[in-house]
């Protein structure tokens, strides 16, 4: 059945080859954004279910949609569990279908992100980097979607990504 996913993928999205390795993913591996993704859908607050540990404090991401354009606001908490509201905004433009680039908070830092899977009901989505520096599993909701949780950590297997790496939410 995973071959099956793959092989689906591979057809139906838009592929690239990223030439060195960095961060949590194996950069041999070809990686794509979903072709089913709606950035009306996609618009709208998400919980973080699972991170990389450079983002271990990142709880959740907010996506506001401005025409091709949106805004990433990040919710991170501190050590001692204080979280704040907005921390960081990373304005994004749209470079094809799931693919943003990404502006740093301070405007000197790009950074491509892409949707690499979302569910049909727009519930569970998977983001991450070409480059392997970041990869989240994003929900709508705090608990529960088992089914979509693994299958969110399957697409980030199939996609290169070290998943022993990755730190789960409770």
């Amino acid at each position: 059945m995973r071959w099956l996913f793959g092989l689906t993928l591979g057809v139906l999205a838009a592929c690239t080859q990223v030439p060195t390795e960095t961060g949590y993913r194996d950069a041999s591996v070809i990686i794509a954004s979903t072709t089913r993704f709606d950035a009306a859908r996609f618009a709208g607050d998400w919980v973080v279910r699972a991170a990389y540990p450079e983002d271990a404090d990142l709880r959740g991401v907010q996506a506001r949609q401005n025409g091709a354009a949106f805004t990433l606001a990040s919710n991170r908490c501190n050590a001692a569990g204080q979280c704040g509201t907005v921390s960081q905004v990373w304005p994004a433009m749209a470079t094809g279908q799931g693919r943003y680039v990404l502006r740093g908070p301070g405007g000197d830092a790009d950074r491509n992100l892409w949707v690499l899977w979302v569910d049909d009901g727009f519930r569970t989505a998977v983001v991450g980097t070409p480059d392997g520096t970041w990869g989240w599993i994003l929900d709508r909701n705090a608990t529960g979607g088992a089914d979509r949780i693994a299958a969110a950590r399957e697409v980030l297997d199939f996609n290169g990504y070290d998943l022993t790496r990755l730190v789960t939410r409770p």
